[in-house]
Parts: structure tokens; sequence; C-alpha cells
């Protein structure tokens, strides 16, 4: 008797909140769905050194944004977002260059700067991150 009064409780209790619980999933938001656009071809420039050689820096850039359909946007503004990095980069000193810390600090001013410039162009803020994917200097 018990144990059918157990399953009655059990079988109760599985139909009365599984309507809740997809109730709580169909109003729960979209997980987002990362894209990555890749700067194509590869940044090569030059950067500020002390003497009289010039340094060079190559940099392949990826830039992820929060939905695939932001890509086409962020393609269209590739050539604004090229300069914007290739300026930046011209300002830098070697040593902030070469450490690992600079190359941080080089990355995050590039992606604020880069998104400053898109929200000004589409009124968005575009881009959520903003990787070097190969960073070679010389």
């Amino acid at each position: 008797m018990k144990s059918k009064l157990v399953n009655l409780v059990l079988l109760l209790t599985c139909v009365l909140f599984s309507p809740l619980s997809l109730a709580e999933e169909e109003n729960a938001p979209a997980k987002p769905q990362y894209s990555y656009y890749t700067l194509a071809p590869d940044i090569t420039t030059n950067y500020v050194t002390q003497g009289n050689r010039l340094g060079y820096l190559r940099l392949q850039v990826d830039l992820m944004v929060i939905d695939p359909s932001l890509v086409k946007i962020v393609e269209e503004h590739s050539p604004l977002i090229r300069d914007a990095i290739i300026t930046i980069i011209g300002r830098q000193p070697e040593a902030k260059v070469k450490s690992l810390a600079g190359r941080e600090e080089i990355r995050q001013a590039c992606l604020d700067t880069v998104n400053e410039l898109l929200i000004a162009e589409t009124n968005q803020k575009l881009l959520t991150e903003l990787l070097f994917t190969k960073y070679l200097y010389q």
C-alpha cells in the first residue's frame, strides 16, 4: 500500500512540475553562437625601435562576434579595423611589442579602439573579443 502511495506521489510530482520546467526552458535566453572572422591577409607593419633599424610585426587577427549574422558587418568594415590595428601597433615601443604583458595591452587597446570605431559606424558593439592568433616580431 505504501509503495503505491509513494509511486502515486512521484507520478503527480512529475506531472505537476514538468510543464514548469518546459516553460522555464522556453523562456530562457538563447545561448550565444559565437563566430569568428579572420582578417586576411595577415597584418605586417613596423613598430618603434631604438637605433637605426626597423622592427617588424606580423599578426594574424581573429575577431569574435556573439552572433553569426554580425560577421558580414565586420567583414564590410575590415579595412577600417585593419587601419586601426596598424595605427596602434605603429605607436608601440619595442619593449612593449616584445613582452607578454605588453602584447596583452596592445591587444586590449586594439579591441577597445576597434569597438569604438564600429559603434560610431554601426551604432552597436560588434566585437566580443579580438585575438592575436599569430604574433611574430623581428
